[in-house]
């Protein structure tokens, strides 16, 4: 089971050496590749050979580029590793309406009782009222509940002031954590043979990752969580507000929520191993099974997951 997040944000070469990822800087690090799920590249001076890129194919790795504000802009994916992978895209494109809107109420139903858990652990008083909307969560959503638990979630989270779209070094956190979330979504639902452009919900024809902005949602809160705990920590949320950009530790921080144990329905594991159990599972959908085999994260902190090696 792969498991490290490699963030690399000081000048390097990226080398493959046999079964190893070697990271030359002023000294040479290696990792083993098969240990590795996400490299994220931070650094405008990274040189990465081809001999990585292909290692990065082979061992299923999902390597990030940042842009010039420093944000992930783009992810490279293995290429068709599942042994069905048309069969099941055939299957993904044919899945009934019914279906589909039943798997994403779950989704939706998954998302809220996770905001529910947020709001409780930072002591904010609308978590009973969000909690009364998970479980008025019907097949479609038909009433947004989804929209309407945001709207009171984010202001109770981050002030009455807050704005998703403002520039902000909160919104500057988030946007960094759902991005990596995003690109490992992607990557479990590519290693499962579906497309990652074919949603349940979203359905943007300008959007290449549909489904994993559907598979995101119930782990977005594990990106709220650690944001409301360093505005708290720090001592200040308008102290955040004053601040934009990301330093190095912010952003390892926000790879590492990738090892953040989460409860799954088979037992405690990594964000990282929860999404890849999630794709499954929406796989078996895919094939036939009911909403009911849908397996999706339930927040319980912000603990490392640790690994026996």
């Amino acid at each position: 089971m792969t498991w490290r997040s490699v963030v690399i944000s000081k000048p390097a070469k990226l080398k493959r050496e046999h079964f190893s990822l070697a990271i030359e800087q002023e000294h040479t690090a290696f990792v083993p590749l098969e240990d590795i799920a996400v490299i994220v590249l931070a650094h405008r001076e990274i040189t990465v050979t081809h001999p990585v890129l292909s290692a990065c194919g082979e061992y299923g790795i999902a390597l990030y580029s940042t842009g010039d504000n420093h944000q992930p802009n783009g992810v490279l994916l293995p290429f068709l590793q599942h042994s069905r992978t048309v069969r099941m895209q055939r299957l993904q494109l044919a899945i009934d309406k019914p279906t589909a809107k039943r798997a994403w109420a779950t989704v939706v139903q998954a998302k809220i009782n996770n905001q529910v858990f947020v709001l409780r652990a930072c002591e904010c008083d609308a978590a009973q009222r969000l909690a009364s909307y998970a479980r008025r969560v019907r097949s479609g959503d038909p009433e947004n509940l989804e929209a309407q638990a945001a709207a009171v979630y984010f202001p109770e989270l981050f002030g009455r002031r807050f704005v998703r779209a403002q520039e902000s070094w909160v919104n500057a956190a988030l946007d960094y954590g759902y991005a990596v979330m995003r690109g490992a979504c992607a990557r479990a639902l590519v290693a499962h043979g579906m497309l990652p452009s074919i949603g349940l919900f979203h359905d943007s024809e300008q959007n290449a990752f549909n489904l994993a902005d559907d598979l995101i949602e119930p782990y977005r809160p594990v990106v709220d969580l650690h944001v409301a705990r360093a505005i708290r920590q720090s001592g200040s949320a308008s102290n955040a507000e004053k601040l934009f950009d990301l330093t190095p530790a912010d952003k390892a921080a926000l790879v590492s929520l990738l090892n953040v144990d989460v409860a799954m329905p088979r037992g405690v594991m990594s964000v990282l191993s929860s999404i890849e159990h999630a794709a499954e599972s929406l796989a078996r959908i895919f094939d036939g099974g009911s909403e009911s085999l849908f397996e999706l994260p339930r927040l319980q902190g912000l603990a490392q997951h640790q690994h026996e090696r």
